[in-house]
């Protein structure tokens, strides 16, 4: 799946269209530059699963946050300052797995060989000043 987005709140629809699809125990590897989106897509995604937007928030210096929605637990992950995959094995990220929410995973190329293999991977990439492509792998 290709979208495209003209706005951080067309970001955030495109994601809450895409979180009915989720189910318990999903990943959501989620790349893209900095300033790309990833966490508007993050806000989308927990508002279509029923929970508070005013809660997200970017995890880069923090590593994770944990939203409660009305359906599933959220995972929300970034790897952008660890050191690779053992430091997020350090956080406790194999048990997250198992938890029965979701595990959405920001700059997830950096800690790719713990990201499991049927992950959904989604791209973010900018193609104008608000402009952007969303891409569903």
């Amino acid at each position: 799946m290709i979208r495209e987005s003209n706005s951080a709140e067309e970001t955030e629809s495109i994601a809450g269209e895409f979180a009915r699809t989720l189910s318990a125990g999903v990943c959501v590897a989620l790349e893209g530059d900095l300033g790309a989106g990833k966490t508007a897509f993050v806000r989308g995604l927990v508002r279509g699963l029923g929970g508070d937007v005013r809660q997200v928030s970017s995890p880069t210096f923090v590593l994770m946050h944990i939203y409660d929605t009305s359906s599933l637990k959220v995972f929300h992950l970034d790897a952008y300052r660890v050191g690779g995959a053992d430091d997020f094995e350090s956080i406790g990220f194999s048990e997250l797995l198992e938890q029965g929410g979701v595990v959405i995973v920001e700059w997830a190329s950096r800690v790719t060989s713990i990201i499991p293999t049927d992950a959904i991977h989604i791209s973010i990439s900018a193609t104008g000043e608000n402009a952007r492509t969303i891409e569903v792998l």
